[in-house]
């Protein structure tokens, strides 16, 4: 009973002291929490744990955030070093393509281009076995044309003028490609070919007085004819409906020459490869004029190109098809980046290639050659110091030359050829033997190309 009552009160007593602690108002509560704590022990350790704790997961958080900084900026490092050394490789690949040229690497040169020529020729056997109706039709036509050439009847007249005029339409047809094939390092085939050609028709318009040249031999060789015919009167407009098929094919075979850099352009947007180097010069030109940077005229002629083709399409292409544009090759490469529709590009750049520029062309040639002009132009020469007369006699016997031939000189006169003659001849040579060079470069380099290609890197491109 006694102990009970001790029991009692010690308990009592306990919770008069805890009544007396907490027991506290609004003016000193600071007061009654540290008397509290002084008198709980334990409340005063759980305090110093979740101050401790606190600052612990302050400390926490920091050196997460801290890690997190380092981490970004550590990928950011990585970015960088690996885009550097993705610029000194791309740095590294176009300086060895740049020496793959025969004067410095002619084994390599040559093995690349064989090995470009037998991919090729494998990807177009490719290709036309694919079109197998269009491949067996085309060999029966061949066939129906070998058997009927070989077979006598009234048929051969009609058949050999049309194998004589499409022999012709063939010819120019080739030389046109080959004049824009090669992004710019194509045959200039106008200056050699179509343009002598022209200005020879209109000579022998002039010296004939008509234009009812007699066929056969013209094409192969211009003789006056016998009688004048008024329907072929010697104008403008006459000599140009003279050269019409001539000046058509080959306009129509330079705009089948700019497809390659269409269709290649074109190829690497939708396989998601890296562009041509063309495209790449262009991005590189952007960025240059964003900064303004200084651009020569040139570089701002080809981004002047590039925007007109993008902005007005159908039109835009024609107006640079239209007129002599070194630089159409990057409105090809602009329009097979830019996905525009195939007959959009090439139907604009027929018309203004095959119709329009080769209209300019060949009238201005026939302006250039008509009789007057050229008497004014020997005139001139005649007045150049030292060398004057040597220049006049050598004009004045290439044109005698010329009108020999048109009225069937002998032929001792015919075959016999003038220095002049025989420069033009040398000056041929050379561009022929430069172009074969240029292809070879071109092709060698196109294969470094392809076998250095990176299949998984898209380029940037503003649609």
């Amino acid at each position: 009973m006694t102990a009970s009552v001790n029991d009692a009160t010690e308990t009592i007593g306990l919770l008069n002291l805890d009544f007396t602690v907490i027991d506290i108002d609004s003016d000193n509560m600071s007061l009654g929490s540290e008397n509290l704590l002084e008198v709980m022990p334990g409340a005063s350790a759980v305090k110093r744990k979740g101050n401790d704790s606190g600052t612990h997961s302050s400390n926490h958080n920091s050196v997460k955030h801290s890690n997190g900084d380092a981490h970004q900026r550590n990928n950011i490092s990585q970015k960088n070093s690996q885009e550097k050394g993705k610029n000194t490789k791309n740095s590294a690949l176009l300086k060895e393509r740049a020496s793959l040229v025969l004067w410095r690497k002619p084994f390599k040169t040559l093995q690349y281009f064989f090995k470009e020529v037998f991919v090729l020729l494998y990807r177009l056997s490719v290709n036309i076995s694919q079109h197998r109706i269009a491949l067996f039709s085309t060999l029966l036509v061949v066939i129906a044309i070998v058997v009927l050439s070989n077979v006598s009847g009234p048929h051969q007249d009609a058949l050999g003028k049309i194998k004589i005029q499409a022999w012709w339409c063939v010819y120019w047809l080739g030389l046109g490609v080959l004049s824009s094939i090669g992004l710019g390092t194509g045959l200039h085939t106008f200056v050699l070919y179509l343009g002598p050609h022209i200005a020879a028709v209109t000579l022998a318009a002039y010296e004939c007085g008509s234009l009812n040249f007699p066929e056969p031999p013209y094409p192969d060789k211009i003789v006056c004819a016998a009688s004048v015919d008024p329907s072929w009167s010697v104008t403008v407009w006459n000599i140009l409906r003279k050269v019409r098929v001539e000046a058509m094919m080959w306009g129509a075979g330079t705009a089948l020459g700019e497809l390659p850099p269409y269709f290649m352009a074109r190829a690497a947007r939708l396989s998601g490869s890296n562009s041509d180097d063309e495209f790449q010069e262009l991005e590189a030109l952007e960025k240059a004029q964003k900064k303004n940077k200084p651009l020569s005229r040139i570089d701002r002629l080809k981004l002047y190109t590039e925007k007109l083709v993008k902005k007005a399409g159908f039109f835009g292409i024609l107006a640079c098809a239209s007129i002599p544009n070194p630089l159409f090759d990057l409105a090809g490469i602009t329009c097979g980046h830019f996905l525009i529709p195939f007959w959009t590009f090439f139907g604009a750049t027929l018309i203004g290639k095959a119709i329009i520029k080769m209209s300019i062309q060949t009238v201005f040639v026939i302006i250039a050659f008509n009789e007057t002009l050229i008497d004014r132009f020997i005139s001139f020469i005649a007045k150049v110091p030292v060398i004057s007369e040597y220049l006049t006699l050598i004009l004045t016997q290439f044109l005698s030359e010329q009108k020999e031939k048109f009225h069937g000189g002998s032929k001792s006169k015919v075959e016999s050829k003038s220095i002049l003659a025989v420069g033009l001849e040398m000056v041929v040579v050379t561009m022929v033997i430069f172009f074969l060079v240029s292809i070879i470069n071109s092709l060698a380099q196109d294969h470094h190309k392809r076998i250095h290609k990176s299949p998984s890197g898209k380029r940037k491109s503003k649609d």
